[in-house]
């Protein structure tokens, strides 16, 4: 394998370990997961708009193209709420393990979408998944509201991904600008309707709240889904969203260091959440195999 082949899966992996912080900041800040999504948008447009405005740098797309590019922000901004719903309602581990449904979701959607054949493997690979998310569901009946709502986390997420492939042909930065000026405006258009059902007094971030908040934006939104995006350049959706199932991995491993998260998992987390791990090793291997015979022939 050549040199600059590589770099995809490096800019991949980046964007996977900054995405298994995520989950450690929806523990850490405070505000419920409304408010968490729109000012993680907010500061991160904020920070864009600041840069350009340095820089004197302006993104020019056309209409057409702009709407594309927000509409998958959109989904972005719903995959995030209901993302830290997950964990608000469970806990870390639970909120992320779900996210390995993802590959599921695109293996069933993305063919639709993008019209070509199914694959056999990815099927495959995405019952192991499957199996390991039943027998999560059932570790504890308390965690079931947050897992629900960690599977259609996993449903955004997978829609996400297959549409940002689309719109990856663009500027990297255009992209990811207007995709979080896409997602602020969802998030917004909708944030009164669910504060309404959801009131709280604590709206605005102020004091660690607020520094994680930046944290986030910068670190786990900006660079995350910039390295995600090129790495979408030239992998398919289906591997990029199955190697994003390592993502529990690391954030469980920190959940466990930090807040001691172990003391609520049994044995039918693990044995779930290792017939997940099992899922992306096969995928790794079947991708590694493929690409050997692909070089040969070439």
């Amino acid at each position: 394998m050549e040199k600059n082949s590589k770099v995809p899966f490096i800019h991949l992996h980046i964007s996977i370990v900054l995405a298994g912080l995520t989950g450690l900041f929806g523990r850490l800040i405070t505000l419920n997961e409304g408010l968490l999504t729109f000012w993680r948008l907010f500061f991160t447009v904020l920070i864009f708009c600041l840069v350009l405005l340095f820089t004197k740098k302006i993104y020019k797309v056309k209409l057409k193209d702009f709407f594309k590019m927000a509409g998958v922000g959109a989904l972005l901004g719903l995959h995030w709420l209901f993302f830290y719903g997950s964990i608000k309602y469970a806990n870390i581990s639970v909120g992320t393990v779900c996210l390995s449904l993802i590959s599921f979701f695109t293996a069933i959607i993305d063919p639709i979408v993008n019209k070509h054949r199914y694959f056999k493997h990815e099927f495959l690979f995405s019952l192991i998944t499957i199996f390991g998310i039943i027998l999560i569901f059932n570790f504890d009946s308390g965690y079931r509201t947050g897992v629900v709502i960690g599977i259609i986390s996993a449903l955004l997420a997978a829609l996400f991904t297959i549409f940002n492939k689309k719109v990856s042909k663009y500027n990297l930065e255009a992209v990811l600008f207007y995709e979080m000026i896409g997602g602020l405006i969802c998030i917004s258009a909708f944030l009164p309707f669910y504060l309404y059902i959801f009131p709280t007094q604590n709206i605005f971030p102020y004091g660690l709240n607020l520094l994680y908040l930046v944290i986030l934006a910068l670190f786990c939104t900006i660079f995350l889904y910039y390295f995600q995006i090129s790495a979408l350049k030239k992998l398919s959706a289906f591997s990029v969203n199955l190697s994003y199932n390592l993502e529990p991995v690391y954030t469980i491993i920190l959940a466990m260091i930090i807040f001691h998260e172990y003391k609520d998992l049994n044995l039918a987390f693990y044995i779930g959440f290792f017939a997940i791990l099992l899922s992306v090793i096969l995928e790794s291997l079947y991708i590694a195999k493929w690409n050997k015979k692909f070089n040969k022939i070439n």
